[in-house]
């Protein structure tokens, strides 16, 4: 590889670790080519990239980006670079979990803070966003359905009220 195209990789990467707000350094050996193109496959499905450099690259990359974490970049390793860092730790916990703790979590880095590999499980642990969102919906709905319903029997209250004083006053 030439120079020119390592520094460019190394720029492109620079570029995506700064971008996101999670990455993950893990370790695949063990894995053959059809588990890492299944893993790559789940990992865009959620829109997270997964990327096998040379370590001395990696490491230019970080250091250049002022990110720490480089002293996890030793032996085989694949970044995991993404923007929902609770769908990155969900797929890679889980694809691990699948084939025999295979990638393993070195540790990572969340929002230029370092986090080690059992901090990247609690996160995929975590629920999902939309799931968060749709409970945060449901629990904010659910008080104000409740005083719906008040003021509506309220409103069925005075009109039987209503009723009542109107058939009063026309036996009267």
């Amino acid at each position: 590889m030439k120079r020119s195209d390592k520094e460019q990789l190394v720029r492109e990467l620079k570029e995506k670790m700064v971008g996101a707000s999670a990455l993950y350094y893990t370790d695949f050996s063990g894995l053959n080519v059809k588990r890492m193109t299944e893993l790559r496959r789940r990992f865009r499905r959620a829109d997270v990239e997964y990327l096998v450099i040379k370590n001395t690259l990696a490491l230019r990359a970080v250091s250049e980006s002022g990110l720490g974490g480089g002293d996890r970049l030793r032996g085989p390793t694949g970044v995991v670079v993404g923007t929902d860092p609770v769908a990155a730790a969900k797929v890679l916990t889980d694809f691990a979990r699948e084939n025999d703790q295979r990638p393993s979590v070195k540790g990572g880095m969340l929002d230029g803070r370092a986090i080690g590999a059992e901090e990247v499980k609690q996160l995929a642990e975590l629920p999902s966003r939309e799931q968060m969102l749709a409970e945060l919906a449901g629990g904010l709905q659910s008080p104000l359905a409740a005083f719906a319903g008040a003021l509506n029997g309220m409103l069925y209250m005075f009109v039987g009220a209503l009723d009542a004083l109107a058939s009063q006053r026309e036996s009267a």
